[in-house]
């Protein structure tokens, strides 16, 4: 979505925003009829719940055992720089009565340059295991909704909706829930 501002148009709206704000205009066109013709459409709309589908299908477990394996190992690496800072810290703390002024002060400066470093490793850490997420996420999500247009189609469904936590639905009737299907056909491509 774009605004205009200050003599230019700009992006207002990010890629989730502009997926609800797509799937809100979709439901209301198939429901209230404005499609073409004026005339009341008969839409057939389903429900899937690609939470449980990360949580109940053979690819989604991978996913996730994937993610918590890249996030321990990224944690493990965070882990031993922390031993060390404290074994750094409680030298310094037995040594510092016998240390000059001068090599004191060396001491305190080697151990905040570490500081900055555990620091800046621990945010580039936190960046990278965000980034895998996100890429190992969106491709499970690429094949969520190959999966469910097949389904779809099959069921003779014209519109299918995210109903996950933070998804565009509010309510649906449980029969238009089609998340059973489509796991089962997610485990038979995906196995």
């Amino acid at each position: 979505m774009v605004r205009w501002h200050r003599n230019r148009w700009k992006p207002s709206a990010g890629w989730m925003e502009w997926t609800l704000m797509s799937a809100i205009v979709a439901i209301m066109l198939a429901l209230s009829g404005c499609a073409g013709s004026g005339g009341k459409i008969d839409a057939k709309i389903g429900v899937i719940n690609s939470q449980r589908l990360l949580n109940e299908t053979g690819a989604g477990k991978k996913v996730k055992e994937n993610l918590t394996a890249f996030s321990k190992n990224r944690q493990a690496l965070m882990e031993l720089e922390e031993k060390e800072l404290r074994r750094m810290e409680e030298d310094f703390v037995k040594q510092s009565s016998v240390l000059s002024p001068g090599a004191k002060r060396d001491r305190e400066e080697q151990f905040r340059q570490r500081m900055q470093g555990y620091q800046h490793k621990a945010s580039e850490l936190n960046r990278e295991v965000q980034e895998k997420q996100k890429d190992v996420l969106e491709g499970f999500r690429d094949k969520i909704e190959i999966i469910a247009a097949k389904v779809a189609k099959r069921l003779g469904l014209q519109v299918v909706v995210d109903k996950s936590k933070g998804g565009p639905t509010v309510y649906h009737e449980e029969g238009l829930d089609i998340s059973g299907p489509v796991i089962e056909e997610f485990n038979r491509e995906y196995p």
